[in-house]
This record gives C-alpha cells, sequence and structure tokens, in this order.
C-alpha cells in the first residue's frame, strides 16, 4: 500500500487508548498493508496505527525469522512473575531510550483478519514487544513504564558494550 507520516510524538492519539476494531474487511487489511510498509520504511522492529495517527487497535511485530505478527485488538491474558529489564525505544521518540522491565513470558489474545478470536504465547524478545505494543494502544508510552531513562552518553556505552 503506502508508506505512512510517523506521528510527533506530543500527538494526542498516542496517549489515548485506541479505539477497538470492529470491522474486518479490507480497510483492516489496508491498514496493515500501511503499518508493514511503514514498519519497514522506519526500520522498526514493531508499529501500531497510533503511530501513524489512526485510533485503532492495530499492530504489527517483526518476528525476524518467524516472520511478521499482525496484532487486532490484542489483550494481554497472563504474564509470568518472572521480569526482565532491557532497553526499550521507539520511532516516535528518536534518541529516546530507557531501561523498562518487562515479563519474560505474556499470553495475548486477540483477533486474526476475519475477526476470529486468537491465543498466543511469546517469550523473551516477542514478548517484550508485544507488551510494549499493547501499551501504545492503550496510551501508555514505554517512558512510562521505564525504570530509567539513558542520557545520550548511556546509550553510546550501552550499544558499544553490545
Amino acid at each position: 500500500m503506502a508508506i505512512q507520516k510517523l506521528v510527533q510524538s506530543t500527538h494526542p492519539v498516542l496517549t489515548k487508548k485506541a479505539q477497538p476494531v470492529t470491522q474486518f474487511d479490507d480497510v483492516l487489511k489496508d491498514l496493515l498493508l500501511d503499518i508493514e510498509d511503514t514498519l519497514y520504511a522506519e526500520e522498526a522492529s514493531a508499529l501500531s496505527a497510533p503511530q501513524i495517527g489512526i485510533s485503532k487497535q492495530v499492530a504489527m511485530i517483526d518476528m525476524e525469522l518467524e516472520g511478521l505478527l499482525q496484532l487486532v485488538n490484542p489483550i494481554i491474558k497472563s504474564e509470568s512473575e518472572e521480569k526482565i529489564t532491557d532497553l526499550e525505544g521507539s520511532v516516535n521518540l528518536p534518541d529516546v531510550y530507557a531501561e523498562v522491565e518487562r515479563s519474560k513470558m505474556i499470553t495475548v489474545e486477540g483477533n486474526d483478519l476475519e475477526g476470529n478470536k486468537i491465543e498466543l504465547t511469546a517469550y523473551d524478545d516477542v514478548a517484550r514487544m508485544i507488551l510494549h505494543i499493547v501499551d501504545q494502544l492503550n496510551g501508555i508510552l514505554f517512558t512510562e513504564r521505564a525504570k530509567k531513562v539513558l542520557t545520550e552518553e548511556e546509550v553510546e556505552a550501552y550499544f558499544e558494550n553490545e
């Protein structure tokens, strides 16, 4: 479809709960294609509809070798007690990185493109990305969950140690 423009970090769509998808049609399929095109253009790992200015509970995660995960109306059903703290960022907040604690394992429920209920269990980085995206869809920025927002020097040191 088309690469969409990202909204600015101050756009109100990023801090409000996105609307659930109720129509499973070509408009939804086109939105997912736009999200996919924009995800690749921005070299992002995940992208949600609010990040391109659309208040819909729709997102996509690039799981690399496992392919693309489409999330429609995702709800976290369970989270492991085991947590991991790692660095997170967002294409809507360039050059902002923070240490965020997230569950190591989650179960998420949502819909497929036809509106059928789906459920999946995710671990480690994929679980982190899903939790990050579900927060976005609920109007919660990763900086609100941050244990610590890193300075520019700390970010440089972090990437040097990778």
